[in-house]
């Protein structure tokens, strides 16, 4: 999968995406960034924190893949920023966040979309 190909078809989605990342399943970052001229809510230190969270949170959710079926995608609507982790079938982790204006009830099934179009 071609993942900078697919972090930028998904900042050009909305005009209040914020951010397109790929990150591994140790929480590394592979591919993606913050959208040009978007200020950062965090640091890079906390960066890597919350993308280790992620990556475990991900790991975790599959254990119950078997009784609930697989995760397309999780949300998380924040006071200042709505974050979407869709889990990759090659175990790296699709990172989004918008700003909360954007529509969370349509944008992550766009992203599926573009998804399914990479092999």
């Amino acid at each position: 999968m071609d993942y900078d190909k697919v972090c930028q078809q998904i900042m050009l989605l909305d005009p209040n995406m914020r951010s397109a990342r790929v990150i591994n399943n140790r929480g590394h970052l592979v591919a993606g960034g913050m959208k040009k001229g978007m200020m950062p809510l965090e640091n890079e230190k906390q960066d890597e924190m919350m993308f280790m969270e992620i990556a475990l949170r991900v790991r975790m959710r599959h254990e119950f893949d078997k009784e609930f079926g697989q995760v397309s995608f999780s949300l998380s609507y924040r006071e200042k920023v709505i974050i979407y982790s869709f889990p990759l079938r090659d175990e790296n982790v699709l990172l989004v966040s918008s700003s909360i204006e954007a529509d969370f009830g349509k944008i992550p099934f766009k992203i599926l979309k573009i998804i399914e179009k990479f092999p």
